[in-house]
């Protein structure tokens, strides 16, 4: 999977995007102007020690974007989008794009691509979520939809043992 940023703003969120790449195998793409430079301590922070983990690319524009990924299958995400992204349903290299956070994604942009942008239902009275939670739940359910490729074992390390059946089966 693919995750593109298009113009963001607060070095907190992509650094918490990268780290959800990373854990994730997604690779990132950052689309210029960007709101804060490579090296910022919030984004290396938000980060934690898992850029190695992770590939990213930056852009100069969208038009960059499109000329060094011919044709990407791209879905935007906005509030203003027609559909739910459950109702999409996604392929191992699909790129999920993502607006600033003041902002979100270009009108002409979505209006372009009408029939492929999604939104993430939420409640009338808010405006949007924030950008690090939109990423991760759209991408999850990408991953899930794909029964989580090369993420399904990761060994042993972070699990518990495992109870008796008795225990847990009446819960599934």
């Amino acid at each position: 999977m693919n995750i593109v940023l298009s113009e963001p703003e607060i070095p907190q969120n992509t650094g918490n995007i990268a780290r959800t790449c990373a854990a994730t195998g997604a690779k990132l793409h950052l689309i210029k102007p960007l709101g804060f430079v490579l090296d910022d301590k919030h984004l290396k922070r938000a980060g934690l020690d898992y850029w190695h983990l992770m590939e990213y690319t930056v852009y100069e524009s969208w038009q960059d974007f499109l000329e060094r990924n011919p044709g990407a299958n791209c879905y935007f995400l906005s509030t203003k989008a027609p559909r739910s992204y459950t109702e999409a349903r996604f392929q191992r290299d699909d790129y999920l794009v993502f607006g600033k956070e003041t902002a979100g994604l270009d009108e002409q942009l979505l209006k372009e691509n009408y029939a492929r942008c999604l939104r993430i239902p939420m409640r009338a009275e808010a405006r949007s979520l924030n950008l690090a939670n939109s990423v991760s739940i759209v991408l999850y359910e990408a991953l899930r939809q794909l029964d989580f490729p090369g993420l399904q074992d990761s060994g042993a390390l972070h699990h518990l043992p495992t109870p008796p059946e008795s225990e847990w089966k009446d819960y599934l």
